[in-house]
């Protein structure tokens, strides 16, 4: 079951995360989130240490977007090779894509976006032997438009997929940021809120703040006031208690990279949301494009789990609030099984109580679209 919309009528989104801007010899523009809520910034990135910087600094984040972003990145990459001899131009293509996948090893739609850049180049090499880094150039910029256009329309069907789930007066609850600012479109699990409020229905999002960067509290809930949905902000450890009011009938969050058995890395958090749903008997659901699965990995021990800076946590707006002798531990993501999940939904349909063989079938059964992989 889906709700009634198309790419046309989806949010029009005053701005948007991830913009490309001219031709192949064009740059791109990227929302600072980092500044917001107080400002809105764009940053503009004409080579691919910019671009590594604003994926590593989390000036632009949230797995699809960072996806879309490094394609892009392949694009400058390719435009400081022109005038090169192809050898050696490739070779310069290739050493960008090993700087942009190490930028963030979680979120699989990063390394996956680049790799097919670079499978694109391989057989478009293939077919045109005597091709110029001029061609090449171009053959890469159709296909990182290609990967911004795709998540632009799976943002989309992943709302359409899952809207009917929220109902009249239902409180969700979300954690970090998939919406807009964290996609090419309007988000992964957000969509599906932005469909059903399109569609009429009233509720209230509950928003965790999500620390230690506050992706909630920022970034969230900046969107869904652009929206004018009900939003409630709550500090991450209230959400137990929230639950326990009754407050909340769906838990709702995207994911960074999914495991061939169900297993979800996000967000660090979204597991301590999972085990809460699970004792409250809340829906614990997870919303994702297809290019967030990775069958390449048996289960979530696979995954690997960046750490970041531990400023992060001792600081904020520059100032300490820990003892600087006090250790400090900053794993931005956790995993949660796939026992806690009560459905993936994604642009293709919902994989209910996922496990290894349903997520298999439901692949099986998309040969046409399936994610394709290096």
């Amino acid at each position: 079951m889906a709700c009634e919309g198309s790419l046309a009528d989806s949010i029009d989104w005053p701005v948007k995360a991830v913009l490309w801007v001219g031709g192949p010899d064009g740059l791109l523009e990227l929302i600072d989130q980092r500044r917001l809520p107080h400002e809105l910034v764009r940053l503009r990135c004409t080579d691919v240490a910019q671009v590594c910087q604003a994926i590593g600094q989390m000036a632009v984040r949230g797995a699809p977007a960072i996806g879309v972003s490094a394609a892009f990145g392949l694009v400058l990459a390719a435009q400081s090779a022109q005038g090169c001899d192809l050898k050696t131009g490739m070779r310069m293509i290739s050493e960008a894509a090993d700087r942009l996948i190490g930028t963030r090893p979680t979120a699989v739609n990063l390394s996956w976006a680049v790799r097919r850049i670079l499978r694109r180049a391989e057989t478009f090499l293939a077919s045109r032997p005597q091709a110029g880094m001029a061609d090449i150039l171009d053959a890469i910029f159709q296909e990182a438009r290609s990967i911004w256009q795709e998540d632009i329309d799976a943002c989309l069907g992943i709302g359409l997929r899952g809207c009917h789930l929220i109902e009249e007066g239902m409180g969700v609850l979300t954690h970090c940021n998939a919406g807009a600012l964290a996609t090419a479109g309007q988000g992964t699990a957000l969509s599906i809120i932005y469909q059903a409020h399109k569609a009429g229905r009233s509720f209230t999002v509950y928003v965790d703040e999500t620390r230690p960067l506050l992706q909630g509290a920022r970034l969230t809930a900046w969107e869904l006031a652009q929206a004018k949905i009900r939003t409630v902000v709550i500090c991450d450890n209230m959400a137990g208690w929230l639950m326990k009011q009754g407050k909340v009938q769906m838990v709702l969050t995207g994911a960074d990279r999914i495991a061939a058995n169900g297993d979800a890395a996000n967000k660090i958090g979204t597991y301590t949301l999972a085990v809460l749903a699970a004792r409250h008997k809340v829906p614990f659901y997870i919303a994702a494009p297809l290019s967030t699965f990775d069958p390449s990995i048996a289960s979530g021990c696979e995954i690997p789990i960046e750490t970041r800076p531990v400023e992060e946590i001792r600081q904020i707006h520059g100032k300490d609030l820990i003892p600087a002798v006090v250790e400090l531990w900053n794993p931005a993501f956790d995993v949660t099984e796939a026992a806690l999940i009560t459905g993936i939904i994604t642009e293709a349909g919902i994989i209910r109580r996922p496990n290894a063989s349903r997520i298999a079938a439901f692949f099986d059964r998309l040969v046409s679209i399936r994610p394709r992989r290096p």
